[in-house]
């Protein structure tokens, strides 16, 4: 009982929020900088509006850091590792190289963030990048968060031991929450409770090692002054609560992607009130709390009903729930709903929805906000603080995308806007991580001033500390990338290629979106300046990982007019044609492979071997390498409307999935012009899918290891693909 307590007192939410933890400042300097951690003297700094604050001056041969908590310190660093010394930490690509004598502060910085709260991650994001990291990976996360300024990250792992002990202690066995529980790489949409127990049974050494996991994320984000947001109860129970409690109000919904129905209680059942009230306290006792609570009650389901009383009282109800275990409860809601279903929430039902809850109670996330800032349309959330995030990756696909012009000036005019309410904060909510580094870190900049970014100067920084040269041809390439890839303009997401869909004649296959927001000739111009500057001797760690980015997004755009080559020929009923060109796009794909397996960002292996490194025995292993493979491929079975969703161009996956599908396709129309008879695209199609689950069943090993270098590899396929864009 005392061991328990004094987990409780340290896991609270006073823990060093609002006050320096020197000890973890100077630990955090020392996993960043190693050696070089004696260089840096860190001291306490009020703050005198209860904003985050940093100073930095120089005395003698140390550099001083002055914050008011961890994450301001870790700030403090950062700015001064990328005015001063010309660093940067990327997820892909890290520079610190940095000076043998450290450069002086010579008059003293000052900086206060304008933003109360700066937000950190998607429900998705634990699924479509985190699933199965290790404390070694969170940790240097949980770095980067506070080097970025980031205090409000939300923080789910370790959920379902919360859910296993509230159902245990109701009366609920085992095995009736085996039906509940979802496998580890669909858990955000069983916290959503868009599914259940899809991908298990969760075994419970799962369930305790998150728990386990959990607490230390927790335990290490507070120390840095970080204030994470942990869920809250939203009416989702298993299914066996209709047997175990048959009077019980219980509404059955539906995700409508492919899977069963999951059951919500009634906001008006007195069990709800008790179930949420007994969540929070299970969860205070597990891993204490911060006092602000994540709960969606319709993510992507629409409510019973559109009637603005309802939808009032089971706002309050569900505010209520949280109230009663905790009078400083805030409810942080994301403002996906008001995006994903705008037919259904009108401004009357968005504002019986938020009214009910008091304006200093409820925290709104305009979770896409660089896309459609719904806070436009509802009156900056009719009172309430909201914070304006960027969402820019959906499923993790990879490509080059994001909107920079916009992100570059839209916080700081949204914050000048008397029109925006109680803005509050900046964000990042992308559904998935790892890719897209500028993006991140041009949304971070604002962090720390009220004014637009100018893009040009930051850009011509960005270059100088990604790549450690002054180089005006890497600064025009960045520029052109702005105005292509990055321009934002005309499609929602980021671009695929036709490779990762299912095989097709068409442009486009479901979940596999082609339309580029570019010409596609445009880009070779930056493709040719980075080759110049890899010829010239640039080989930073980020430099290499943009170059072969580039090269991969040259390639996957060559596929689609190659694959229009040999459309062309099997309409022709051209045999030669087509099989010359179907086997050029066959070796574009190998070709990718080759060149993605020189980076470990780009590979499949390590998904795998990471998944299965979780398990305790083969049917673990072969239980986390099913869930790994079916996410990025099929998603659900071998029907799921939501194949390719979360495709991804990576070494391994190429060869062994996308480009096996497409010999099998090539086959089969090879066949049909043979014999002169219809190709068989209904028999295709079913034959496929029973391959494509086959092979998510499959446990062939990938290389978990890069091998080639990724500078020759990309200037061989330059000097092989270059030409054919002149041919076009």
């Amino acid at each position: 009982m005392k061991k328990l307590l004094c987990l409780f007192l340290f896991l609270s939410a006073d823990y060093a929020y609002g006050q320096l933890n020197i000890t973890a400042a100077y630990n955090l300097i020392g996993r960043v900088l190693s050696s070089q951690r004696q260089h840096f003297i860190v001291a306490p700094l009020q703050t005198q509006n209860g904003k985050d604050v940093f100073e930095i001056e120089s005395k003698g041969d140390k550099i001083i850091l002055r914050g008011n908590n961890g994450t301001a310190i870790a700030a403090a660093l950062y700015y001064y590792l990328e005015e001063y010394c010309h660093c940067q930490i990327t997820w892909n690509g890290t520079n610190l190289h940095l000076p043998a004598k450290l450069p002086a502060v010579t008059n003293k910085i000052q900086r206060e963030t304008p933003y109360k709260y700066r937000y950190y991650l998607n429900y998705c994001t634990f699924n479509y990048s985190m699933t199965w990291w290790d404390w070694a990976r969170w940790e240097k996360e949980i770095d980067w968060m506070a080097l970025h300024g980031i205090n409000m990250p939300l923080a789910i792992t370790g959920e379902e031991y919360t859910w296993y002990l509230v159902y245990r202690e109701m009366g609920f066995t085992d095995e009736e929450l085996a039906g509940f529980f979802s496998g580890p790489a669909y858990t955000a949409w069983f916290w959503m409770g868009n599914l259940d127990a899809w991908g298990g049974p969760l075994p419970m050494s799962w369930i305790e090692s998150h728990k386990d996991l959990q607490i230390k994320i927790l335990q290490r984000q507070r120390e840095l002054g970080m204030k994470p947001v942990l869920p809250a109860f939203t009416g989702h129970v298993p299914p066996a609560f209709r047997k175990k409690f048959t009077d019980a109000k219980i509404k059955s919904t539906n995700w409508k992607n492919g899977f069963a129905d999951t059951y919500i209680l009634d906001a008006e059942d007195p069990r709800f009130a008790q179930i949420g009230k007994k969540f929070l306290e299970v969860q205070t006792r597990l891993y204490g709390t911060d006092h602000l609570y994540s709960a969606d009650t319709f993510n992507e389901n629409e409510p019973p009903s559109n009637d603005s009383l309802f939808l009032s009282r089971l706002s309050a109800r569900i505010y209520d729930g949280m109230r009663q275990a905790d009078t400083a409860a805030i409810w942080v809601m994301q403002g996906w709903l008001f995006y994903s279903d705008r037919k259904f929430w009108g401004n009357e039902q968005t504002r019986a929805l938020l009214k009910a809850v008091p304006d200093d109670k409820m925290i709104l996330l305009d979770l896409a906000a660089e896309i459609e800032p719904v806070w436009k349309r509802t009156a900056a959330f009719y009172g309430k603080p909201w914070i304006w995030n960027m969402l820019n990756n959906f499923g993790g696909n990879v490509n080059l995308f994001g909107r920079m012009d916009g992100v570059a000036v839209a916080p700081a005019l949204a914050m000048k806007d008397t029109a925006s309410g109680r803005m509050s904060g900046i964000g990042l909510t992308m559904e998935a991580i790892e890719q897209n580094p500028v993006m991140y870190e041009l949304m971070m900049q604002h962090t720390w001033q009220s004014e637009p970014v100018v893009i040009n100067d930051w850009l011509k920084k960005y270059v100088l500390n990604r790549y450690r040269t002054t180089d005006q041809q890497l600064v025009r390439a960045w520029d052109i990338l702005r105005q292509t890839v990055y321009n934002g303009q005309l499609i929602r997401d980021g671009a695929e290629s036709i490779i990762t869909g299912r095989p097709t004649l068409d442009s486009t296959a479901e979940w596999t979106r082609t339309r580029l927001n570019y010409n596609r000739n445009e880009l070779i111009p930056a493709w040719d300046l980075f080759m110049t500057a890899a010829a010239n001797g640039v080989n930073t760690d980020g430099f290499r990982y943009d170059l072969v980015d580039i090269t991969r997004q040259v390639l996957a755009n060559y596929a689609h007019p190659l694959q229009r080559m040999w459309v062309k020929a099997y309409n022709d009923k051209d045999s030669t044609r087509f099989l010359l060109y179907s086997k050029q796009f066959i070796t574009l794909i190998h070709d990718m492979d080759r060149l993605l397996a020189t980076r470990k960002d780009f590979m499949l292996g390590p998904w795998l071997s990471s998944a299965t490194r979780w398990g305790n025995n083969s049917e673990e292993k072969a239980l986390y390498e099913r869930n790994a493979r079916d996410l990025i491929t099929l998603w659900g079975d071998a029907n799921s409307p939501l194949h390719e969703y979360s495709n991804r161009q990576w070494s391994g996956l190429l060869n062994d999935f996308y480009c096996q599908r497409w010999i099998q396709y090539f086959d089969m129309l090879q066949l049909s012009l043979k014999n002169d008879t219809p190709a068989d695209y209904n028999g295709f199609e079913e034959k496929i899918k029973q391959w494509e689950w086959q092979w998510v069943n499959k446990q062939n090993k990938f290389n978990d290891m890069p091998t080639g270098e990724s500078i020759a590899v990309a200037q061989e396929l330059y000097h092989k693909y270059r030409p054919k864009y002149e041919q076009q």
